[in-house]
């Protein structure tokens, strides 16, 4: 036996899960190591020639026989230079500052379980004050499925006018016939462009570095139950700076007393953690 850190756990793990995938996938690697070798490429590109943006390195790349697009040569850069940024379509831009107020956003992710099983998680997030909305898990998402989360999300939610969503399959006709019945206009973002929907990356974004990268996920009840807890964590307690430094519903401000003290209130099974002032307990005096 070795005592080790939960840390270590989690990263085994993490390890483990693509030791089982590249050994599953053996004979995928030719075009894996094909895509590395087109990024390296446009990585070359960018750094050798000064001011070259996606266009004139996608022309480039279609010179020498690369028959790729915008969003391909964007990822690339994107995973290398945390500084470079699309500036995105002015159209989206314009709706979503537009309809702010009455529009919600909604996106799957896959978490892995210690037996290297998939699940598939879904949010459904407001823009408004950026809380979610609804959240659940499901090995299989099908159309019936997320038929029945988003008509569980607007029963007991105010309903938008929006909802921003992907083009996964997984949606099907049923799901955009059950969002006219609720009055619902779907907005479907363009192929390959996720920075269309960035509210609800960044909250994905977030879920992962603050909650799941530090879990390691037994099964789905396991995965409902820390995905609650987080919820209720991030909707109540976590401040948020596109608000004002204020929380999704509204956290009200206290003031320091000289007979309060801060107590730390945990969250998350202790990963997360929030403060109050509280009136100090008096003891009698002997």
């Amino acid at each position: 036996m070795q005592v080790v850190k939960p840390n270590t756990v989690v990263e085994w793990h993490r390890r483990g899960f693509l030791f089982y995938w590249r050994r599953r996938f053996a004979g995928d690697r030719g075009s894996e190591r094909d895509k590395e070798q087109l990024s390296r490429l446009i990585l070359h590109l960018y750094s050798e020639n000064s001011g070259w943006g996606l266009a004139r390195i996608r022309a480039e790349l279609l010179k020498l026989g690369y028959d790729v697009d915008g969003g391909s040569v964007a990822r690339s850069l994107m995973g290398k230079f945390n500084k470079y940024r699309i500036a995105g379509d002015p159209a989206w831009k314009k709706f979503l500052r537009n309809h702010m107020r009455d529009s919600a956003a909604m996106d799957m992710f896959v978490v892995v379980t210690l037996s290297f099983r998939l699940l598939y998680a879904v949010v459904i997030l407001s823009h408004d004050r950026r809380r979610i909305l609804h959240i659940d898990a499901t090995e299989h998402p099908t159309q019936d499925w997320l038929t029945q989360v988003v008509s569980q999300a607007f029963t007991k939610n105010p309903k938008p006018k929006y909802l921003v969503r992907d083009r996964d399959s997984c949606y099907g006709r049923e799901f955009s016939q059950r969002l006219k019945d609720l009055g619902i206009r779907e907005q479907i973002i363009p192929r390959q462009s996720p920075w269309a929907n960035p509210f609800v990356e960044r909250l994905i974004g977030s879920i992962r570095r603050e909650c799941l990268n530090h879990i390691v996920i037994v099964n789905e009840n396991h995965l409902r139950r820390i995905l609650g807890e987080y919820v209720d964590y991030y909707n109540h307690w976590r401040p948020h700076l596109a608000i004002a430094k204020d929380c999704p519903i509204h956290r009200p401000k206290q003031t320091p007393r000289n007979v309060s003290q801060i107590v730390t209130i945990p969250h998350v099974g202790g990963l997360h953690h929030h403060y109050e002032w509280q009136v100090k307990s008096c003891k009698p005096r002997k």
